[in-house]
């Protein structure tokens, strides 16, 4: 067994068992949680606990008319970083074709070119959000190991990505062996890395933002107060 196989064998069983278990525990214990009834009537007119919380997570989007002149270019550097992901990890030949063999699903892939494009933008927002984090004294002041440490984790598979990728993904999807079987393992394990990570660092707020932005419009809608 080489470190390719090692990759797409046991650390890819395990990380994929980290990944799962860990989403399952974090949201578990949340639902756990002691919570207070809201004994209070809702004022009149105020929509269903679901509506609200639909209305919060959707409204939740972008930022409100009083601080878009100010957040403007932070909210626009998180929409290229967080769509540039989804278009590589989703969009990509390879990509599709390593989701069948996990899972069976599969879809259309978008054309390379595409591909190059997002994985550039997405290059570039990860700087402009380390150096927005360094430059800004309030950002720099609450952020934390656990920040630094998921910009690297995100950063790696990137990294790694681009340095496997010298063909058209149709010639690598024809040819029924690796040629790069040291680079495309570290990939993997890049990759890996992440989903262990995620359900213990900030990446899981792409679960959790979710729930936290759905119980504040329960509660907002409840009391008649636009979220």
């Amino acid at each position: 067994m080489d470190l390719l196989d090692f990759a797409r064998g046991p650390a890819l069983t395990f990380a994929l068992a980290v990944f799962v278990l860990g989403i399952a525990w974090r949201l578990v214990h949340l639902w756990r949680r002691p919570r207070l009834s809201d004994l209070s009537t809702p004022r009149e007119g105020a929509p269903t606990p679901l509506a609200g919380a639909g209305r919060a997570i959707l409204r939740g989007m972008w930022p409100r008319k009083a601080f878009s002149g100010r957040t403007r270019h932070v909210t626009a550097n998180g929409y290229v970083l967080h769509i540039g992901l989804a278009l590589v990890f989703l969009g990509y030949a390879p990509h599709i074709a390593f989701v069948r063999r996990v899972t069976g699903l599969g879809w259309p892939a978008l054309p390379d070119s595409l591909m190059y494009l997002a994985a550039a933008a997405t290059f570039v927002a990860l700087l402009l959000a380390l150096a927005m984090r360094l430059t800004d004294p309030v950002r720099r002041k609450i952020s934390g190991a656990d920040d630094y440490l998921t910009w690297v984790i995100v950063l790696l598979p990137m990294f790694t990505g681009m340095a496997v990728l010298n063909e058209p993904s149709a010639a690598v999807l024809a040819r029924d062996h690796v040629i790069y079987r040291g680079p495309l393992a570290v990939h993997l394990l890049t990759l890996e890395l992440l989903l262990v990570w995620f359900p213990f660092g900030k990446l899981m707020h792409a679960v959790l933002f979710v729930f936290s932005r759905g119980a504040t419009g329960v509660r907002f809608s409840h009391r008649g107060v636009d979220a």
